[in-house]
């Protein structure tokens, strides 16, 4: 090769493996040492490093949330997304090599009579292979590609945002569904004991022992608790169905066990994992990524692009002498470059560095709001603690009072109103009381979701930023 061609073709092949534009960085976020009302010291290890069934250890909700993962509408929606993304970061990506084609055809000709004055008919037969191939100088194809990639990951990081959601969402449904099965076994012994007290109104007022005003009471305390059973019937029937949905079956009865579910321990760990764990915050990053991939896309634009174009194939009068006879061939060089555009390149440069700042205070947000997420979660967990040791001291009260006001009425030193009066109040304390302890749960599952764990989330780098020249 001599001297020039072979100084040019190394000239070209530098100038291929530079790319203009920034490379990512991650902007700089700030992230305390510890959550904002965390009480306990920060560890590294946290909650969202174990999969539900080891948090729980409910078989049930284990079975439910991998048949939702893998059956659910919104994880198979999620899923057909992510091919989607993939199948447009391959589109791109093959802009990178040529594009080669091939074209075939024959044709007849017969001209007029003044340049043809025999009319021979002339045949030609053609065959050839060509390709065309930009030559990326100044890295707008890379940048594209890294900007594709960026996007395809950001779905796969949006699709475990949907898992996520979707597993706590089965979660909380059924801890909601095992307590309306406690509300309705409250109901039905409450509902019990008064038909008990009211059947002994009616005997006693039958003999004369009892007055008409105390046999209404007991009636309609039995009517108030009794016309709940329905009530939760019907929530349950409701539940379960949501359940299913979410799921991604038809309506039917939802299996689960009767056994007392208690809180796990909550370490939270450290709120610097949230950036590699939280998949609306990774999500956020992919699309800062993509942004600043546009940028260097559209500043490529100010360059000129050359392209390769040949042509390599054969002409000849008959079929089988098609590859042996009349070669041709061409290769064509060109630059194609901007010289007045009315300012659209300019304005097309400023809009993508717009964009980059818009994904930027997006993923600022999205990193102040995990934060946020995550203290609110487990500050509600900590008074929900709170909030459970108050409800059971009241419940603890009331059944104290009815005992006593049933040995009051026993012992002839009150009426039985007052034994009605702390049935009464006993009902509802034992069923906030129930709803305190589904709340303690559900609340589990807020700092699981806010922390945003549940499964390994590795994958490829976020960005490979091409080298800058």
């Amino acid at each position: 090769m001599k001297p020039a061609r072979a100084g040019l073709v190394l000239a070209v092949a530098g100038l291929a493996g530079c790319a203009v534009g920034p490379n990512y960085k991650r902007p700089p976020v700030t992230v305390p040492t510890a959550f904002y009302g965390q009480d306990a010291v920060a560890e590294a290890h946290a909650l969202a490093d174990a999969p539900w069934w080891d948090v729980f250890q409910d078989p049930f909700l284990k079975a439910l949330v991998e048949e939702a993962l893998a059956k659910g509408f919104d994880a198979r929606l999620a899923a057909a997304r992510v091919e989607e993304a993939r199948a447009l970061y391959g589109v791109q990506r093959g802009n990178l090599l040529p594009d080669v084609g091939y074209t075939g055809g024959v044709e007849r000709v017969r001209n007029d009579q003044f340049v043809n004055a025999d009319g021979v008919v002339d045949t030609k037969w053609t065959a050839k292979l060509g390709f065309n191939w930009e030559i990326d100088l100044w890295g707008r194809l890379r940048r594209l590609t890294e900007q594709a990639k960026a996007q395809y990951l950001a779905s796969e990081d949006g699709r475990r945002g949907v898992l996520l959601t979707l597993s706590s969402d089965v979660a909380i449904a059924y801890f909601e569904l095992r307590e309306l099965d406690r509300e309705l076994e409250i109901a039905k012994r409450t509902t019990a004991t008064f038909q008990d007290t009211y059947d002994l109104f009616e005997r006693r007022l039958a003999g004369g022992a009892a007055s008409a005003l105390e046999t209404s009471r007991a009636e309609a305390s039995l009517g108030t608790v009794r016309a709940q059973i329905p009530e939760i019937e019907r929530a349950i029937l409701a539940k379960e169905n949501e359940l299913n949905f979410l799921v991604g079956r038809p309506p039917q009865p939802v299996l689960r066990d009767g056994a007392s579910l208690l809180p796990p321990e909550v370490p939270a760990g450290l709120p610097s994992q949230l950036l590699e764990r939280r998949p609306d915050v990774r999500q956020a990053e992919d699309y800062l990524v993509a942004a600043n991939a546009g940028v260097g896309a559209a500043k490529a634009s100010f360059f000129p692009a050359l392209s390769l174009t040949g042509l390599f194939g054969n002409v000849s009068p008959e079929l089988g002498e098609i590859f042996s006879n009349g070669k041709t061939y061409s290769v064509e060089a060109s630059f194609v470059g901007p010289i007045f555009a009315a300012g659209r390149i300019k304005k097309n440069y400023d809009a993508a560095k717009a964009r980059y700042e818009e994904a930027k205070v997006q993923y600022e947000a999205a990193v102040t709001n995990s934060l946020s997420d995550v203290s609110r979660a487990l500050y509600d967990r900590q008074k929900l603690v709170e909030t459970k040791r108050e409800r059971e001291r009241t419940v603890n009260a009331y059944r104290e009072a009815t005992r006593l006001a049933n040995v009051r009425y026993d012992s002839g030193l009150s009426a039985y109103f007052e034994v009605l009066d702390a049935q009464t109040q006993l009902f509802p304390a034992e069923i906030a009381l129930s709803q305190t302890q589904r709340n303690q749960l559900i609340a589990v599952v807020n700092v699981y979701r806010a922390l945003g764990g549940g499964w390994p989330l590795e994958r490829v780098p976020a960005s490979s930023p091409a080298p800058v020249p």
